[in-house]
């Protein structure tokens, strides 16, 4: 296939497990650009067990470990499908599908660091008919990186200002920012949860998967004794290069901080939300004092409740979405996956060591091929 026709897809399922984000993706010059995007619904039950294994609510013996690596890689290949068809773009034109499949655990430190990504890579090329690239996380951590966050090298080429310092805020299950300085340097760590504690306790007392403009947050009251207990959780006071996610800041550490305190189901809302607030601009003032402004992206740009408070709290600095330059916030994470893919095949690092932590520049991820016909 001619690299200069070649199209890829990006995949992943975030922290959230909200659903699979899936980007056709060509490249130009070297650099992405997102033709085609959707997102493709988990099976309810699915996402119940994900998330159940993810907050280390339920343990997984080897039987239901592998059904659910199988389970998730067949839903992926559905949105394989799913994309190829709205898109009208056959199979064959695809060089090769970015699977980052769905994190059930992240441990980048430790005696034995490891980072744990499923979704049968081998079933998507099965199914879909095409190369698959997965398990981009784990050279990283052998390297002595942190395996996250991955995104900055492509928020550099896509969003960098010369001459200024900027942040890209990802508002997924958890925030994390890529500081782009001035001087061309790149930098960036997870600052802690965004969406996912949130979404977390909607569901938990609203039934409801996620808060709509964050309504459910605007009619409580921020607890200030809470919000001080959950901010100091030793996480924010570690020093990049650091990741985190729902294995920490789960609905079981909430619970833990909210013993024996007697508050509305509105109010703890409207604290989770200050929390990300917090943690969020205290990194940026820590680690980036000199950024003029912030681009957001995903799902956490569609929160009117967070974008606002974000504002208030990041003043003087201008926050926007990265969509006024162009990038789509919902698709940005996939078409990025896109790009680790093309990466991979080219024999060309992912990562960046400054902000991984890793010993040096990696080829990140392993190649699934396709079954080929014979002749």
């Amino acid at each position: 296939m001619d690299e200069a026709s070649a199209l890829y897809i990006g995949l992943i399922s975030g922290t959230s497990a909200d659903g699979i984000d899936a980007a056709l993706v060509r490249f130009e010059h070297d650099r992405p650009h997102l033709l085609h995007a959707l997102t493709h619904p988990w099976p309810d039950a699915l996402r119940t067990q994900i998330l159940r294994v993810a907050q280390d609510e339920v343990r997984l013996d080897l039987d239901t470990y592998g059904r659910l690596d199988v389970a998730i890689g067949q839903t992926f290949a559905d949105a394989v499908q799913a994309l190829l068809e709205r898109s009208g773009t056959p199979a064959s034109s695809v060089r090769a599908i970015g699977s980052h499949g769905q994190t059930i655990r992240h441990r980048p430190t430790g005696e034995y660091p490891f980072t744990l990504q499923i979704g049968d890579a081998s079933v998507i090329a099965e199914r879909s008919g095409v190369d698959v690239v997965a398990d981009f996380r784990r050279a990283d951590v052998a390297a002595g990186g942190q395996g996250a966050p991955l995104l900055p090298a492509v928020h550099a080429m896509l969003l960098a200002s010369l001459g200024q310092t900027r942040i890209v805020l990802n508002l997924g299950g958890i925030a994390n920012i890529t500081v782009l300085a001035a001087d061309g340097s790149v930098s960036g760590f997870d600052t802690g949860p965004a969406n996912g504690l949130m979404d977390a306790w909607c569901l938990r007392h609203r039934g409801e998967t996620f808060d709509r403009n964050g309504a459910f947050a605007a009619s409580g009251q921020v607890d200030e004794a809470l919000l001080s207990r959950l901010l100091g959780d030793a996480y924010f006071d570690l020093a990049p290069p650091k990741s985190t996610g729902r294995e920490h800041f789960h609905l079981g550490w909430l619970d833990a901080q909210l013993s024996g305190t007697f508050l509305s189901p509105a109010d703890v809302q409207a604290t989770l939300l200050e929390l990300t607030v917090r943690s969020v601009t205290d990194a940026i003032d820590r680690h980036a004092v000199d950024a003029i402004d912030v681009l957001a992206c995903g799902g956490g740009v569609h929160n009117d409740a967070l974008m606002e408070r974000l504002q208030r709290r990041l003043m003087p600095r201008k926050l926007s979405s990265t969509a006024t330059c162009g990038v789509d916030p919902d698709y940005l994470e996939a078409t990025a996956f896109a790009w680790l893919a093309r990466q991979r095949l080219l024999g060309l690092p992912g990562n960046l060591p400054a902000v991984t932590g890793a010993r040096g520049l990696r080829v990140l991820g392993a190649v699934y091929p396709a079954p080929r016909l014979p002749g």
